[in-house]
């Protein structure tokens, strides 16, 4: 028997690891392009495993703990301050080049998590295709939304606010991003298309990974018709389809962060470091324990199970570096544009780079509070 405890400190040391070292990749090819020194690179935080030092003057480093990494460019005073004899690392110092391509630099990194997450969704339709189904109600609850616009069973959902349902999932994002707000529904009732509009209201229940989570909800339970298609791509078309997954993935990330904002949807909707670890501790515990299912069929699923939150946690990783706090990429972004509109650099850059830095630790302690929470570490023991 597999011990699961160390295979998901494995599984989240992969979906950390690689999305934030392809982010700093990003970062770092970027500053190639435009010939800026790079003091080093690092995979992980901590004190140094291993490290060699590249022809560029580069120090490539393996770190204790294996979350994360970061890039580090010179600037004109850390290339000064060198010992005598330590020669510094070739290249320009990043100070020094000019705010557009600093700008371009600063958003390589999350252009680096779309293209990661980009790259998996097609491997992900290259090799599994796209299953098309017809959706149908079986039932619905008591009281709910869904009973009372006069959604009946065996009903069959056709589109979703004019989109079209090729699958379960289609209906229930679409009413997950929608807590509070009317949702229209096209069935197909005995062959006559019905057209309802029906409002989600936002209750705590257990989610697919089997958290407590605030999540809104129609009252209907669905099943899936005998009858499917799954749909093949080749090459081309499964990157075609992986670009455009991905793009769906951000207008779903900023449709949530807007309902947020708006108070539409519950804060707590959002995952920090903690939420993503009990995302992948419950995977591997839901996909592992299953007995009957051979050893190596449950370690292919967990890879594709775990390579599909990879990309989400990337476009995540990258929608959330864009935002204009300074700490971020896209505060970066902001300096930068303003010294490439006003010929010098913003004043009082390090005050404000310390007062968004207590906002960015006050948002991570609520996200990762939210998180806590949909643990269940608090309700466990109660009926």
């Amino acid at each position: 028997m597999i011990s699961q405890g160390p295979l998901f400190l494995a599984c989240l040391i992969f979906l950390m690891g690689i999305v934030i070292v392809i982010h700093e990749l990003g970062h770092y090819l970027a500053g190639r392009c435009f010939g800026v020194a790079v003091e080093s690179f690092a995979v992980g935080f901590g004190r140094p495993v291993a490290e060699i030092r590249d022809k560029r003057g580069t120090r490539w480093r393996l770190n204790w703990i294996p979350l994360g990494g970061f890039v580090n460019f010179g600037d004109r005073q850390s290339m000064d301050a060198l010992e005598e004899g330590e020669a510094p690392p070739a290249g320009v110092p990043f100070d020094e080049i000019g705010p557009l391509k600093k700008i371009i630099v600063s958003l390589a990194g999350p252009f680096a998590n779309f293209v990661l997450a980009a790259m998996i969704f097609s491997a992900t339709i290259g090799v599994h295709g796209v299953t098309v189904q017809v959706v149908k109600v079986a039932g619905t609850i008591a009281g709910s939304p869904a009973e009372q616009v006069g959604i009946l069973a065996d009903d069959q959902i056709v589109s979703v606010n004019g989109k079209p349902v090729t699958n379960a999932s289609d209906v229930t994002v679409a009413v997950l991003l929608s807590p509070k707000t009317p949702v229209e529904l096209t069935l197909d009732r005995n062959g006559a298309e019905t057209l309802v509009t029906v409002t989600p209201q936002e209750v705590v229940r257990e989610n697919e990974f089997g958290q407590m989570v605030a999540q809104s909800t129609i009252g209907v339970q669905m099943y899936l018709a005998d009858t499917f298609e799954t749909v093949h791509y080749g090459p081309v078309e499964s990157v075609v389809a992986g670009v455009r997954e991905t793009g769906v993935t951000i207008d779903r990330t900023v449709t949530m962060l807007g309902r947020i904002v708006t108070g539409k949807m519950s804060f707590n909707t959002l995952s920090g470091p903690v939420g993503v670890a009990d995302v992948s501790r419950r995977v591997v515990n839901r996909v592992m324990d299953q007995p009957e299912v051979p050893l190596t069929a449950r370690f292919e699923r967990l890879f594709w199970v775990l390579l599909s939150l990879c990309a989400a946690i990337s476009v995540g990783v990258g929608f959330f570096n864009l935002l204009p706090l300074p700490v971020l990429d896209g505060g970066r972004v902001v300096f930068h544009a303003y010294e490439a509109v006003l010929g010098s650099k913003m004043p009082g850059q390090k005050e404000a780079v310390a007062l968004s830095m207590g906002v960015l630790l006050l948002m991570v302690i609520v996200i990762t509070w939210g998180d806590i929470l949909e643990t269940g570490v608090f309700t466990r023991g109660s009926s």
